[in-house]
């Protein structure tokens, strides 16, 4: 958006002032202007196998995408993260935008499933941005560390389905904020491992209860005690993600795969995809109890719409109601 507002100052100059000195003098100015907005913002620009763009920026503010889709995709939103000097790694303003943005779509009914991505190539999130904790007082190292807890323990919470699209690596934090999510899809060669065992401490972020969880108790104890990184095909191999995909030229074969998912999501009521997440979550931590907190036949216009969808033999007409 900035080049092309640049592009627009630029032309305007020029038909406006060509006809001065001083008018040749401030295109110049404008043209030098243009130049160093190229050079700053064309290097994150990267081509998606779909079409698209994807940037990529080192400003702070934009450290998290927030997009949400329209058209047929209406109801999917996107946390892109940004952050590519730092590989992704999970910072104090991420942690902000973050927990804003989950806030944001928890509040919106009209949000049907979330996708956490990466925008920068190669790496989905390296896990806690050690450098800057290195720099923070004592003091503040409590506070941002319960922050960030809070933040994967709000994802894990969401009411309506999200899915991790891991197209690089997903470390330690990154790891634990991809096993928040209802749905894990990786690239073949994406790295994923809880590593904290290699600096003398143990996930903190709900690791060492939601890998247990994906892939049984034994393996989960293994790969933390040993501190190793799994690529995408093993990580399906042993359960921790749901799909390993051939990573594509554009490097966001997982983002796409999830893309797809979500599609198949939206067609179906909300309201009982967003029950059907509650009991299944709920269902996980206590005996079976045949859905007697979660009541199956949930008094919607949904579920009336559903009906008589399927009694008119044509697509439902879902409103979330």
């Amino acid at each position: 958006m900035a080049v092309i507002v640049g592009c627009r100052v630029l032309l305007q100059s020029f038909r406006q002032q060509t006809g001065t000195i001083d008018g040749v003098c401030r295109l110049k100015d404008h043209a030098k202007y243009l130049q160093n907005l190229l050079n700053n913002k064309l290097q994150y620009i990267r081509p998606t196998s779909n079409g698209a763009t994807r940037h990529f920026s080192s400003d702070a503010k934009d450290d998290l995408s927030v997009r949400y889709l329209d058209g047929e995709d209406s109801g999917i939103v996107v946390f892109g993260i940004n952050r590519p000097k730092q590989k992704n790694a999970i910072s104090k303003n991420l942690v902000n935008m973050m927990t804003e943005a989950v806030e944001s779509v928890k509040k919106n009914n009209k949000v049907r499933t979330v996708i956490i991505c990466s925008m920068v190539p190669g790496i989905f999130c390296a896990g806690a941005d050690l450098k800057e904790r290195a720099k923070m007082q004592q003091s503040e190292v409590g506070p941002f560390v319960s922050k960030a807890r809070s933040l994967i323990s709000e994802i894990g919470n969401l009411p309506m389905p999200t899915i991790a699209a891991i197209d690089g690596a997903a470390l330690g934090g990154g790891l634990e904020m991809a096993l928040s999510c209802d749905i894990r899809i990786a690239s073949n060669h994406a790295k994923l491992g809880l590593t904290e065992t290699k600096l003398a401490i143990i996930p903190g972020a709900g690791g060492t209860q939601r890998l247990p969880r994906a892939i049984g108790v034994a393996l989960a104890k293994e790969l933390i005690f040993s501190a190793r990184a799994i690529d995408g095909t093993e990580a399906k191999r042993l359960g921790l993600v749901s799909h390993a995909v051939e990573q594509n030229k554009s490097g966001d074969a997982a983002y796409l795969r999830a893309l797809e998912l979500a599609r198949e999501f939206n067609p179906n009521g909300p309201i009982a995809i967003r029950m059907a997440k509650l009991a299944i979550s709920q269902g996980i931590e206590v005996r079976l109890i045949h859905n007697k907190l979660i009541p199956c036949v949930i008094p919607t216009k949904d579920r009336l719409e559903g009906l008589a969808a399927f009694k008119e033999k044509r697509p439902p007409r879902f409103k979330g109601e």
